[in-house]
């Protein structure tokens, strides 16, 4: 089947850079389309074709209704387009503005996992997104909580991270305990920068409307009317992962995200988040999302290194625990060249 589509006023950006949008087209529904002066033929077979008309269609509707995403906005919704034959680019469109009422970005999915995991959250009171880096679970888990506060659904939001080296480094850090504590607790700021106006941020946090804190922070309490995530999940233990799901209270929503292949715990095997997973796994009201490297939407690059450690199987080996080792360290009193180093057993 061959038709040809007409060239409409401002079509170039549905082009994509370097035309990559239209390769991702011709690519994922096995068409052919050719640029020409006069019109946009586009050959292959008839559903292919169909569902190209379809997308021109749609995007000449949302432009005349002042709809203008950007390219990478726009690549992912193509992107769920091409690979439900159910989605339109008009119903993407319209479902990310509502989501994004309120907040400086648009809330888009870009690959159908990243869209389940929106709609799980919306549905479920308790989610587990696990996946590697750059998937946007923690990104797209934050833009819900703002875009549920704006809407009053929930009165606040607290962020939760757990910090894994809490008692041994950060008292040798300078400043106040928050000031300690803030480099584990970055990541959320940044996305939360990224969804609000710094001002509007800053009252919130000053208001505890917003509320940024670590893991150890929670026990004991009981998070009424909240959206609560929590972040690098991997990191807690089977004790703080039981007591954080517990800290639930009426009308509160929670969301557990983390990457299972970067645990820094001492012993790997006890992570709360892969205990939680074969605990819960079939609970009525908890879903679970798993991303993979295919969803990872940072630098192109990532997808690539992502992939590249998965072929390579490393191996996360456990610390000892038990047993005797002899470390050799430096003496503590100035030694002279040719005088034997100390050496410490673990008692």
């Amino acid at each position: 089947m061959k038709i040809a589509l007409e060239i409409t006023p401002n079509l170039e950006p549905l082009f994509g850079t370097r035309d990559e949008n239209l390769r991702l087209i011709e690519d994922s529904l096995g068409v052919r389309i050719d640029l020409r002066s006069d019109a946009v033929h586009v050959e292959g077979s008839e559903d292919g074709v169909v569902r190209v008309r379809r997308i021109f269609e749609d995007y000449e509707i949302l432009r005349r209704q002042g709809i203008h995403p950007h390219n990478g906005e726009l690549n992912g919704m193509l992107r769920l387009v091409v690979a439900d034959s159910a989605a339109s680019l008009r119903s993407v469109a319209e479902a990310s503005k509502q989501r994004s009422a309120g907040i400086k970005r648009i809330v888009q999915p870009r690959s159908l996992n990243q869209r389940r995991y929106i709609e799980a959250i919306e549905q479920n009171d308790m989610v587990f997104s696990v996946g590697p880096a750059g998937t946007g679970k923690t990104y797209l888990a934050v833009a819900l909580a703002v875009a549920a506060i704006n809407a009053k659904r929930v009165s606040r939001i607290v962020l939760v991270r757990p910090a894994v080296e809490a008692g041994e480094r950060l008292g040798f850090l300078p400043g106040t305990l928050q000031e300690k504590i803030d480099p584990y607790l970055r990541p959320l700021y940044d996305a939360l920068f990224d969804m609000l106006d710094i001002d509007r941020v800053d009252k919130m946090l000053d208001r505890n409307v917003i509320e940024v804190a670590p893991l150890a922070f929670m026990r004991g309490r009981t998070l009424n009317d909240a959206f609560i995530i929590l972040d690098e999940a991997q990191n807690t233990t089977v004790e703080q992962m039981k007591m954080f799901l517990t800290r639930m209270g009426n009308n509160s929503k929670a969301v557990i995200t983390g990457d299972i292949t970067q645990i820094d715990l001492p012993n790997p095997r006890k992570s709360g988040l892969l205990d939680a997973i074969n605990v819960l796994n079939g609970v009525e009201g908890i879903a679970f999302c798993h991303f993979e490297e295919s969803d990872v939407v940072r630098h192109p690059l990532i997808q690539r290194i992502v992939r590249a450690y998965e072929s390579g199987q490393p191996r996360q080996q456990e610390l000892p625990l038990e047993g005797s080792i002899s470390v050799e360290v430096p003496a503590l009193e100035d030694r002279t060249e040719g005088q034997p180093k100390q050496t410490v057993k673990p008692q």
